[in-house]
């Protein structure tokens, strides 16, 4: 089944439903910065909660931007998302290699850290972006999330988020988000979770190729879902150039970029996101440090 995300509404109007799936995404993820296992899990979630945000986004031209800073190994993950979604990012221990948890599986909230934060930027037009901040609660990342929305966005939802992976990748990947309205019934939400504890993990969901509309009314306990739309537009893809390069070496400032010039005679940059190289000549170095005289 081809990555997309659906939404739907249940019991009459009164639960939003998100679900998505995100097989090929991760798995291009995992591919562009050659991801252990475990990094994957955790990066492949962080990937999938952005994509379900980033789909809300109205224009073009919104921006969102997710750090995870947790107290584990695996360092800070990045991702950065626009309208569609396209996405890129990164993990500052890509390599981290862990033993399993006691239920023998990935250990992502050890690997993320049980404590640290969650920040979240949405620049969306206004004059000043939105940011919000709350701590981590497990390391697992959904349940982070879930804390977060009732924390920064005081919206109470249940969120799911799964990455299955064998020898040869990403076996499966996605999650759900479920939001009830503000008319929703104690019964209703208590069917709800009771319907989401009897369907077991989204990734087991999705690895027995489970549609997303089966999926979404096995986790609501709805068979009467009204669906309201479909996205197959998701892309993990970096947006990187030499020109951006070339400002980044040019807000470095002129000392520095002459001292690059003097002594290394040329500069080579990596894009952090994919990995893609950039090579500067003598004279390219130069033409960037006039501007930069310019500019200043």
């Amino acid at each position: 089944m081809k990555d997309q995300i659906k939404k739907f509404l249940a019991y009459q109007g009164k639960i939003a439903v998100t679900c998505i799936q995100t097989t090929e995404l991760v798995e291009e993820a995992r591919k562009t910065h050659d991801l252990s296992p475990v990094a994957t899990a955790a990066f492949g979630r962080l990937l999938t909660i952005a994509a379900m945000m980033a789909n809300d986004m109205k224009s073009e031209t919104d921006k969102l931007t997710i750090q995870i800073k947790g107290t584990g190994p695996l360092g800070m993950m990045v991702v950065t998302a626009k309208a569609r979604p396209t996405l890129k990012g990164y993990v500052a221990n890509p390599q981290l290699d862990l033993p399993l948890n006691d239920m023998g599986k990935l250990d992502v909230g050890a690997a993320v850290g049980r404590e640290g934060y969650i920040n979240v930027i949405k620049d969306i037009g206004l004059k000043d972006p939105y940011i919000g901040i709350c701590p981590i609660v497990s390391g697992e990342i959904a349940e982070d999330f879930a804390e977060y929305f009732a924390k920064s966005e005081q919206k109470n939802t249940a969120v799911a988020l799964g990455v299955l992976v064998d020898a040869k990748g990403v076996k499966s990947a996605g999650g759900y988000i479920i939001t009830p309205m503000p008319d929703a019934t104690n019964d209703e939400i208590t069917q709800i979770e009771q319907a989401i504890f009897k369907a077991g993990a989204i990734s087991k969901m999705l690895d027995q190729n489970l549609s997303l509309l089966e999926i979404a009314k096995k986790v609501t306990g709805d068979d009467n879902l009204t669906p309201l739309d479909t996205n197959t537009n998701l892309t993990y893809q970096c947006d990187c150039s030499k020109e951006y390069m070339a400002q980044g070496l040019a807000s470095i400032g002129k000392q520095e970029l002459q001292t690059i010039i003097e002594e290394d005679g040329e500069a080579e940059l990596t894009c952090q996101f994919c990995h893609k190289q950039y090579h500067f000549t003598k004279q390219e170095l130069s033409q960037i440090g006039c501007l930069n005289k310019v500019d200043k």
